[in-house]
């Protein structure tokens, strides 16, 4: 889940990094209100879940609070990169010295956290990876001895940063640190972090994507998702607790179990097909949450077949054919079907689809190769 640049810089600031007072506003009203606050020039920027925000347009200077109010006036009608800009966040302009990224992210190949900061801030830091690979220092951290003041010390030193700036750089560092580890996050950046004109530093903008399975632990972050940058039908997958990826593909499918989610769409392509989506069900899935996942296929306008494979352990095969059934019922499908069902109470369920015009598979690759041939307009 990612937050807001006003999200994420008060979380930073909860552990001690330090962000201009800014304020969020909804209207150019507030903003011009806001502005008169500060009582001087002012930095209005979209609050939107892409980059690119400045190239777009979406970040500008006001000098008077009279200009604040009509640069966020246009702001706020644009769309920037498919997504509606809704809120803006003010912040006192700020005199710039030098500009510094600092993040902390997942190294899966370390299999550790790794701190990275370069001394080109304010631009894509994959952008510096690809011209300028040597300007970016990093170090990994160590999950149970945490990161420690010599690794952000020698990070100081390889980015060539005064070392008047050393003892803030590292409060900031380790303030990053905690907020990256407290809030479960798998990206925690800021970019840029500046040199003020009079020496301070202060993060100026600021990410974080928070880890989805461990939202449970941190209500209060849960209640900051943004459902504009999302999908509607991952959304809807969440309210019923399914895990459902949309994809770009034609043949829809349905399963219990992410590794055999997996294998499915593997199979698929294998036979020639082009999944449409990723579908967990998950065990002991009931009939009202079978439909839901139903109708979440059956509203891709690109799909022309479902594989429904359905291995019956702790989830009962009849359960999930009444769930088909309940849903052809609301959502009336014009797409063939093909269901391979088996383990517990698979007979049951195959009984309860037979007067339903499904085809049926007793095997995966069976059921994969009906699907593909189906979707391409052909007979099973």
């Amino acid at each position: 889940m990612k937050l807001h640049e006003y999200q994420s810089k008060r979380v930073f600031a909860q552990y001690g990094v330090p962000i201009p007072p800014g304020k969020v506003a909804t209207t150019p009203e507030e903003v011009e209100a806001i502005a008169r606050e500060f009582g001087g020039p002012v930095a209005v920027k979209a609050q939107v879940l892409v980059g690119g925000r400045g190239k777009a347009g979406g970040i500008k200077l006001a000098r008077t609070p009279g200009e604040a109010r009509e640069v966020a006036k246009a702001i706020l009608q644009m769309t920037i990169k498919g997504l509606p800009v809704r809120k803006v966040l003010v912040d006192p302009a700020v005199d710039i010295a030098h500009e510094i990224y600092l993040g902390i992210t997942n190294d899966r190949a370390a299999k550790r956290p790794v701190l990275m900061a370069s001394s080109e801030g304010g631009v894509d830091i994959e952008e510096v990876a690809r011209r300028s690979p040597e300007k970016i220092a990093k170090v990994h951290i160590h999950p149970l001895l945490g990161l420690q003041a010599y690794q952000v010390r020698d990070v100081a030193l390889r980015i060539d940063l005064p070392r008047e700036q050393w003892r803030a750089f590292t409060k900031v560092a380790f303030g990053l640190w905690k907020a990256y580890q407290a809030s479960d996050a798998t990206l925690a950046e800021i970019n840029p972090l500046v040199i003020t004109a009079q020496g301070d530093l202060l993060a100026l903008d600021g990410k974080m994507i928070v880890d989805d399975n461990a939202l449970y632990r941190h209500p209060d972050l849960a209640e900051m998702r943004d459902l504009d940058a999302e999908d509607p039908t991952e959304v809807e997958a969440r309210r019923y607790g399914l895990s459902f990826i949309k994809l770009d593909g034609d043949i829809g499918c349905m399963v219990n179990g992410a590794g055999l989610a997996m294998a499915t769409m593997d199979i698929i392509k294998l036979y020639g097909g082009e999944p449409a989506n990723f579908l967990d069900i998950g065990g002991g899935a009931t009939a009202e949450k079978v439909a839901a996942a139903f109708r979440l296929i059956l509203a891709d306008p690109k799909v022309k077949a479902v594989l429904i494979n359905i291995f019956g352990g702790i989830t009962r095969g009849d359960e999930v054919a009444r769930g088909i059934l309940q849903a052809m019922e609301e959502v009336k499908p014009e797409v063939p079907m093909v269901v391979r069902l088996v383990g517990t109470n698979a007979e049951e369920g195959l009984a309860l689809l037979q007067d339903a015009d499904m085809i049926t598979a007793q095997t995966l690759a069976e059921a994969a190769q009906k699907a593909v041939q189906v979707a391409k307009g052909g007979e099973a």
